[in-house]
């Protein structure tokens, strides 16, 4: 017959082997997305050339029966899942700052400047302008989580200093 647990199992893991998992599990999911990716890269570009030469039902059906897989896979894998019951805190990513909304900008910068009749040059100018907008806005964003980083060491550096409170300072 088996034992009964003792009290320090009957209360969990520790938090300590809990994020020790977290590191080990998210190495070998991250190693399993990355052989996805190595096999997804080849057989996107196979289902799109055969796509290309054979034409069936609608058009690159092949290639996103691909991408479909791969984003099936991508939930199985499901790599940040240690982070899922975490308080996600400020960090969040709006559309225009995904890589989809940046190939979307710069894609309707090309366009309006073909549609427009423009040489290769203003077009690479216009090109260039966006790529320094989009750095200056990502920019102000870094400088913001800088400022944030610095309040909160000076927080954290009041917190641990014992003589903070006292108006004598540190004597």
């Amino acid at each position: 017959m088996n034992p009964l647990p003792s009290s320090s199992a009957a209360t969990g893991p520790s938090p300590r082997w809990n994020f020790i998992r977290d590191v080990l599990v998210f190495q070998v999911k991250m190693l399993l997305d990355n052989v996805r990716d190595l096999i997804l890269m080849p057989v996107s570009l196979g289902a799109a050339l055969l796509d290309l030469i054979f034409r069936g039902d609608r058009e690159g059906a092949r290639f996103y029966e691909v991408l479909r897989w791969g984003a099936h896979s991508e939930e199985v894998i499901d790599v940040y899942s240690a982070i899922e019951h975490h308080d996600p805190g400020n960090f969040r990513v709006t559309r225009a700052y995904t890589v989809d909304g940046v190939i979307e900008r710069l894609e309707s910068v090309v366009l309006r400047e073909v549609e427009k009749g423009s040489t290769a040059s203003s077009i690479k100018s216009a090109m260039e302008r966006a790529i320094r907008q989009l750095q200056s806005e990502t920019r102000a964003t870094e400088n913001a989580v800088a400022q944030t980083a610095g309040e909160l060491r000076k927080t954290a550096g009041a917190e641990n200093d014992p003589t903070a409170g006292d108006p004598r300072g540190s004597q």
